[in-house]
């Protein structure tokens, strides 16, 4: 492979990584949900280890929502309908 071919596979993998756009996937507080629920709902559809899942609870308690998770919109969304099912406000922003 020659410096040229290599220069150019570079900046295709350059190009591909910048087309991607994180968001957030944020859950709101209100006053129907228990801490338990979503605490569990977050160790289980986001993968939040039991200490991420308490923390992003008392965040969204104090602060009125938190950012749960960074991705693109299709890895997000899946999660976000998950949330929303079990009666949690989630949006990507």
């Amino acid at each position: 492979m020659n410096t040229s071919t290599k220069e150019l596979e570079s900046v295709d993998v350059l190009e591909a990584i910048e087309d991607i756009t994180l968001q957030d996937l944020v859950v709101f507080n209100d006053d129907i949900n228990t801490f338990e629920h979503v605490i569990n709902t977050l160790i289980r559809v986001c993968r939040h280890t039991t200490e991420q899942a308490e923390q992003c609870t008392w965040i969204i308690h104090y602060k009125g929502k938190c950012a749960v998770k960074k991705g693109s919109f299709e890895e997000l969304n899946p999660m976000k309908e998950a949330i929303c099912e079990v009666g949690i406000d989630a949006r990507i922003v």
